[in-house]
């Protein structure tokens, strides 16, 4: 099969790798998208392990490479770090940026099954399976000793991706995740609109509902400020933590005294999971 072809917009040396900023036509979000993709210096020598970040509500590809400071510790421990966009952009669908919590930015990491976001807001399939194709056609990655994680509604993306794909994503973790959408004002929200009426079909989306079907085989890491203020309405990791409890799935769910949501909370402890997934990948 042909190479699919990517653009680069900008490439930038940093702590001795390469931070790349790209973009590609996605088939499974029926336009173009964009990415980012740090290369540490190990890669000169070989093939090297690789983390997914997805990012929360209303970021872009930017968010987590200009603010989280990921750079340092990836180029130390030899990681390659892929940030794709939240969401399409610009499809034509009528009011698509009109609400933060819903279209543009605001893709939760689903195939839409409702018309007309069922065109292009297929970010699960393009997280879980286009993207990563496209990334191991294009960087030198090991595609044996890959990890995926998140920040809110893309801690809720990394968390079903890996559940469901965990013979392809060996390790997760999470910044204030969204674990229960179909339990918190804004799963209720987007739900409805992109997956229709019926919740069985959302349980497919639900961190707390596939733990219970499935276990992932490793620790799932956590972290959660309690000064979050979408902690009690949106967040609610103690309902994971149940569930987790219930099945007997390894989680350390570490609330972090004082951090609110942002990438002040992020650029903290982001050194601790990079480290987590350095810790799994390298077995």
């Amino acid at each position: 099969m042909p190479v699919a072809a990517i653009e680069k917009i900008s490439e930038q040396k940093s702590f001795g790798g390469m931070q790349g900023f790209y973009r590609h036509d996605s088939v499974a979000c029926n336009g173009p998208m964009r990415f980012t993709v740090y290369q540490p210096p190990q890669v000169k020598h070989g093939r090297v392990p690789a983390l997914f970040w997805l990012s929360g509500l209303t970021c872009t590809e930017e968010n987590f490479t200009i603010k989280a400071g990921a750079q340092r510790v990836a180029s130390e421990l030899g990681l390659i770090v892929i940030a794709p966009d939240t969401s399409p952009r610009n499809t034509g669908i009528p009011g698509e940026a009109d609400d933060w919590q819903f279209g543009a930015g605001a893709g939760y990491y689903v195939d839409a099954t409702v018309a007309p976001w069922s065109k292009f807001f297929n970010m699960y399939t393009y997280c879980s399976r286009e993207l990563p194709s496209l990334i191991a056609e294009h960087f030198p990655i090991d595609t044996q000793r890959v990890g995926i994680f998140g920040h809110s509604m893309g801690g809720h993306g990394a968390l079903t991706i890996a559940l469901k794909h965990s013979d392809r994503f060996r390790s997760v973790s999470a910044f204030a995740p969204i674990v229960a959408p179909m339990q918190v004002r804004w799963g209720e929200n987007a739900f409805p609109r992109l997956l229709g009426p019926d919740r069985e079909t959302w349980k497919q989306y639900d961190a707390t509902e596939l733990v219970q079907q499935k276990k992932f085989p490793g620790t799932i890491l956590i972290d959660q400020g309690d000064a979050d203020s979408f902690l009690n309405e949106n967040l609610r990791p103690e309902i994971f933590e149940a569930a987790c409890r219930k099945v007997g799935q390894p989680l350390s769910l570490r609330m972090q005294p004082g951090y609110d949501h942002s990438y002040y909370f992020i650029s903290t402890f982001i050194e601790d999971h990079l480290r987590h997934h350095a810790a799994v990948l390298r077995t």
